[in-house]
């Protein structure tokens, strides 16, 4: 009797497989344009920078695919980060327009150093000073977080009305040379991040990198026309800088996309940059982000031509809440940042000093003892599936979710529904430096992340 019943449930199981097989997948691809004013305030930086002019425009791009009765979105923006106050009225608005559960739709950011600075506790400061100084803030003209809020609801709406037919085409190529860990141990035994190059202090690398350009190409599956492509790409987005609005690299990877929509997505690169210590001679700005788009370009094409071809599809989504340890600081350290906000862009305060400044006043802003935080998991199919985790992440966490992972093509997108920072590893925090002194979490809050990533992908397959 208890074969029976296991051979009964395992037809069931193979049964509801087959029938998921069975559902054709349908994409489409929408965007919205998310340019604010020229004049509003830019973010990545620990100083105030308004807005001159827009060397490209911003965008959401959301990706809707429906399989059977399954229905998912994946929305990534040309921002430094996602307020969750934002993301929190984007989905469930969107859910109430599409049926889309709210569970079900991932909202990212690509991490662009040239956006704007619409949310956090450097805007909020630079906010209420201006109300102070003009009775109204100029750099402000707009309320920029209802109308990303409204663009964001608006893409996703729109990618769900154009569904068609679609096939799922996965790649995956290395790319070296470009991307590099941004900490380093040094001859005084300490770890700095960004130390400069040619620095004659240097002694090792402080990490890895992760070189795997991950590719989603989706195509009409009655035309073979191509619907667009989703690149993941493990490396900060700060190649640009300037006052000028610009997706940084993924825009030059947009520009030869053609009909198609080129949608990129940020691997966990929280301790990954553009530099190359070793040399002195790297471009600068544009010239610097269209020689990355063009390798990143090159190498996502290399990973479509080599792969198998399309996959049988079986669109499936899980979601967990970690409740991750926040840090604590006495009211009198608390009081001390809250007057140092001032001294922030200032010589005043060391570089460090600023950025733990800055830290202490946005955790108090953040619940008391410990932040939920979103880990979404998608499965494509029976070997690709994406996770959506929040937060700038270290590399090395995004690889031991690969790693562990049952699915033979991970993909680990960081920034998503949320910033809450950095979340570096235990071995970060205990060496130190830029991104611990400005992490909000708690050391283990990354690992935790890991563990629950890999139990949804575990479930998922």
């Amino acid at each position: 009797m208890r074969n029976a019943i296991y051979l009964f449930s395992a037809a069931l199981m193979l049964s509801a497989n087959f029938s998921m097989a069975a559902e054709p997948l349908n994409v489409a691809i929408a965007q919205a344009d998310i340019t604010p004013p020229v004049g509003y305030r830019m973010s990545g930086y620990f100083y105030e920078r308004l807005s001159t002019g827009a060397n490209d425009p911003l965008y959401a791009k959301a990706i809707v695919l429906r399989q059977g009765d399954e229905q998912a979105a994946l929305v990534f923006c040309d921002l430094v980060g996602m307020s969750r106050a934002v993301t929190d009225a984007a989905r469930q608005a969107a859910s109430e327009k599409t049926k889309i559960p709210r569970e079900h739709i991932l909202i990212a950011a690509t991490h662009s150093h040239t956006g704007p600075l619409y949310f956090g506790a450097l805007r909020d400061y630079f906010h209420e000073q201006a109300v102070a100084r003009h009775g109204s803030d100029p750099a402000e003209k707009v309320d920029y977080p209802a109308f990303l809020t409204q663009q964001l609801v608006a893409a996703i709406t729109e990618a769900q009305q154009k569904l068609q037919p679609a096939t799922l085409t996965p790649g995956v190529a290395e790319l070296q040379g470009v991307s590099f860990n941004r900490r380093f141990h040094m001859k005084d035994g300490s770890v700095r991040f960004n130390p400069g190059r040619k620095n004659p202090d240097i002694v090792r690398v402080a990490g890895p990198i992760d070189p795997l350009v991950h590719c989603l190409e989706f195509e009409n599956a009655k035309t073979g026309r191509a619907i667009g492509m989703l690149t993941v790409f493990a490396l900060h987005l700060d190649t640009v800088g300037g006052t000028e609005y610009s997706g940084d690299y993924p825009h030059y990877l947009a520009q030869a996309a053609g009909d198609a929509i080129s949608v990129f997505g940020a691997g966990t690169c929280g301790d990954i940059n553009h530099i190359d210590v070793t040399r002195d001679d790297q471009p600068k700005g544009q010239e610097m982000a269209a020689e990355i788009g063009a390798k990143l370009l090159q190498a996502a094409g290399d990973a479509i031509r080599k792969s198998a071809g399309e996959v049988p599809t079986s669109l499936a989504v899980k979601q967990a809440v970690v409740e991750c340890p926040l840090q604590h600081y006495p009211a009198n350290e608390i009081a001390k940042a809250r007057v140092n906000m001032a001294k922030i862009g200032t010589r005043e305060l060391s570089f460090l000093e600023q950025v733990e400044t800055y830290k202490i006043v946005a955790l108090q802003s953040l619940p008391k003892d410990k932040l939920p935080l979103e880990v979404q998991a998608f499965r494509l199919s029976d070997d690709v599936a994406l996770v959506g985790l929040p937060g700038e992440i270290f590399v090395e966490l995004g690889l031991a979710i690969q790693a562990q992972s049952p699915f033979k093509n991970t993909i680990v997108i960081e920034l998503c529904n949320d910033t809450p920072g950095y979340v570096p590893t235990r071995k970060a925090f205990a060496e130190g430096s830029y991104e611990t002194v400005n992490s909000r979490v708690e050391p283990g809050g990354g690992e935790m992340l890991v563990d629950a990533a890999v139990k949804l992908l575990k479930a998922l397959k």
